[in-house]
């Protein structure tokens, strides 16, 4: 695993290097052992295509929780179609209903943290399991609890065993306006709620549009003190 002092210089380096350059030490390092996280935001649509088109063959990931917009199970076939190779599908272990009938009906009203918990987190978790590098398109710009995140992060993804996985963040440098440029120069599908106000597009229930700011993800999560579902902060953070 990575040691600290590897950790810094490679930090050092991968924020001023391509993208391109991060996602190959990930691939020439941890292969098919890497593999890239999409919930098709814009940046991680760019990563994936920049890989592609270098040959790093990482597996693709995503989580349908059953309450997915219409238009974002739809973009998974369009991507499918584009890149030429399947995209993966995590689902929770609970169906909406099942879920509706142990835990209560429209929990993402009463207990967000625990729909996001049992929809997001667990299925996730499971998929990291059999991975050492989780690749991502989180983005500095995004978000007030994203603006610090490094390039390349150390997490312990299991306290007992004391089992580490890189997380890795190609995309953290880059703005909003330099993804949505790729998108359209190279012709990407996307998903079209952005084209109507969307910025951030989650869950239905918990997806509102947004008026623009700073913070990209400000209609999520409207009217509750939160603006990360969990897959990014489950994990204790080493380095």
């Amino acid at each position: 695993m990575i040691q600290p002092g590897e950790l810094v210089a490679l930090n050092e380096h991968f924020d001023h290097a391509p993208t391109e350059e991060i996602l190959r030490w990930a691939w020439d390092r941890f292969g098919a052992r890497a593999g890239i996280g999409t919930s098709f935001q814009g940046a991680g649509l760019v990563m994936i295509d920049i890989a592609r088109k270098n040959g790093f063959n990482f597996p693709v990931f995503t989580i349908d929780t059953g309450l997915l917009f219409p238009e974002t199970v739809a973009l998974k076939t369009r991507l499918e179609q584009h890149f030429g190779f399947s995209i993966e599908q995590l689902v929770p272990d609970l169906t909406v209903d099942q879920q509706a009938a142990s835990a209560g009906p429209e929990l993402w009203k009463n207990d967000p943290d625990l729909c996001c918990t049992m929809r997001k987190v667990v299925p996730l978790q499971n998929r990291l399991a059999d991975l050492d590098c989780w690749i991502t398109g989180l983005r500095r710009q995004q978000s007030d609890t994203r603006s610090g995140i490094g390039v390349l992060e150390l997490y312990v993804f299991d306290e007992s065993t004391g089992r580490e996985i890189v997380k890795l963040n190609p995309m953290a440098g880059w703005s909003r306006e330099s993804v949505w440029k790729y998108l359209h120069d190279q012709k990407i599908p996307y998903n079209p709620l952005h084209d109507q106000g969307y910025r951030s597009i989650g869950c239905w229930p918990c997806t509102k549009k947004d008026s623009g700011g700073e913070n990209e993800r400000a209609g999520r999560w409207t009217g509750f003190n939160k603006s990360e579902c969990g897959i990014h902060t489950f994990m204790k953070k080493k380095s």
